[in-house]
């Protein structure tokens, strides 16, 4: 099939890519605007692929995505590409409205008008499957687990934005009849994250002698997915999901933010040593938390697993080994985003 990926040199599009081209025969056209979170170096190893194309590209603009799609004459579309990071959504929503609503609606009229051009069997096995987060849902008390059937509640612009987007994927299936899937995943976590979120940023900081901020008491609850074990959900989505379907992604892994920075710490005082010999967790300091913080997500997983088969591969522990590990084996990757965009520094605190 020919899968069409936009953020396809981000954090989750970019092992998406990765995935399909080493585990595939799928063609894949990657559509990235390389913002700030975006790089081609994350999909360097693939990028000689005959199968492999890349188009620079704003999910925004109309004609530029009606040309890609015109030009690579997708099977699936996969859609990735949104602004993710809570703390800058409290700096600066506008962006986030733009890039993840107004751009998923601009992604789903061209690709509607695309699948109406194509033949009834093109048109019949054309899928279009949208990328969100189970951030929509809002915060879990201490029990519970988000389902499929959960209510909306974002609390954050980013989770607002991403559920707007998630009600007009679902309006264009419901209204137009396009094909198309919603999938809703917990917290990622792997190689090529963006040194602003938690677990790379913890690793920095430690390596440079930081503080690690934990923000309140570190005792907000996330479910741990680790990325590969998401793409090959995605994976499993476009190729034998029920169009009209929703289905939740998660770890099986809930942990809270405290243990998840002492589990990064650990691991470090082993693979990497202070110099003085202390435990990198001397280095964990609480900060004012940030506005708004929901206290837990907890995905159930039941439908994908019954019905496509899919479970994580990897534990928390095995998973955030591997992580660490590799964020020690290629410091000259996060070293040059650290430097260009400030990516160490917090944000979020503008209220």
């Amino acid at each position: 099939m020919r899968i069409f990926v936009t953020g396809g040199a981000g954090f989750i599009g970019s092992a998406l890519v990765r995935h399909l081209i080493e585990n595939t025969d799928h063609e894949v056209l990657n559509f990235d605007k390389l913002t700030y979170a975006g790089t081609l170096t994350t999909v360097e190893r693939v990028a000689d692929s005959n199968r492999y194309r890349f188009v620079q590209g704003d999910i925004c603009d109309a004609d530029a995505v009606r040309a890609a799609i015109a030009g690579f004459k997708p099977n699936v579309i996969t859609h990735l590409a949104a602004e993710s990071h809570v703390d800058r959504s409290i700096d600066g929503p506008g962006a986030f409205v733009q890039t993840n609503v107004v751009g998923t609606f601009t992604m789903l009229s061209e690709a509607r008008a695309y699948w109406l051009s194509l033949g009834d069997a093109a048109k019949a096995a054309f899928r279009f499957h949208h990328i969100s987060t189970d951030e929509v849902y809002g915060s879990l008390s201490d029990t519970g687990l988000f389902t499929e059937e959960t209510p909306y509640d974002p609390r954050s612009p980013y989770s607002a934005s991403k559920a707007g987007s998630d009600h007009l994927v679902s309006a264009w299936g419901h209204t137009f009849g396009l094909p198309v899937l919603i999938t809703n995943c917990s917290n990622n976590y792997g190689p090529y994250h963006f040194p602003e979120k938690l677990i790379p940023l913890m690793i920095v900081k430690a390596l440079a002698g930081a503080d690690l901020p934990v923000y309140g008491k570190g005792d907000q609850v996330r479910d741990w997915l680790h990325v590969e074990d998401h793409v090959r959900a995605l994976h499993a989505v476009f190729e034998k999901g029920e169009p009209g379907r929703t289905y939740n992604v998660g770890g099986n892994n809930e942990k809270q933010n405290l243990e998840v920075v002492k589990t990064v710490c650990t691991i470090l005082d082993r693979l990497r040593p202070r110099a003085d010999g202390q435990p990198y967790a001397t280095q964990i300091t609480y900060v004012a938390d940030r506005p708004g913080h929901d206290k837990r997500y907890a995905i159930d997983a039941t439908r994908i697993k019954d019905e496509l088969g899919w479970e994580p591969a990897e534990t928390f522990e095995t998973g955030i080994e591997k992580t660490v590990a590799w964020y020690l084996d290629n410091q000259d990757w996060w070293q040059a985003i650290v430097a260009e965009h400030k990516a160490d520094q917090r944000r979020g605190l503008s209220v």
